[in-house]
């Protein structure tokens, strides 16, 4: 950010979209660009159990929103993959002999990040059936 404080006398604003010329209403320059109302409630502000854990300092749209469907999709996908790559993985290195490449070890170890990558997946999808099924709730009242 340009400091300004020494060709005008006084300190940049904190926010370099705040401050003069930049009205947040056409015709009215000593409004701040970005109105805080804590009353307004504002669509998907804060996400998650604990809400943000950082205030808002850029320029993302306060409704951004996350491709939910697109979550699914994927985890829905996904999730028997890795279940089935990990089963596959794990079986293969039951089977495989000493001295056989790739090593029984090595094996197991793709086994282990399959079955971890299943369960993160099976987590993501649950997150976003929960959060769909918010966003359900809140449109029917």
């Amino acid at each position: 950010m340009r400091d300004d404080s020494h060709e005008t006398g006084r300190a940049a604003p904190e926010n370099p979209y705040d401050g003069p010329g930049v009205p947040a209403v056409a015709g009215d320059p000593d409004a701040p660009a970005f109105p805080e109302d804590p009353g307004a409630p504002v669509p998907r502000s804060r996400s998650g159990i604990r809400g943000r854990g950082h205030p808002r300092t850029g320029t993302e749209p306060v409704t951004a929103r996350s491709a939910l469907g697109l979550r699914k999709l994927l985890a829905v996908i996904y999730t028997p993959v890795f279940l089935a790559g990990a089963v596959l993985f794990a079986i293969w290195a039951s089977r495989s002999h000493a001295g056989s490449s790739p090593s029984s070890g090595a094996l197991g170890a793709i086994a282990i990040v399959c079955a971890v990558l299943s369960l993160l997946a099976l987590t993501d999808l649950m997150v976003v059936e929960h959060r769909l099924k918010r966003e359900r709730a809140r449109r029917s009242r």
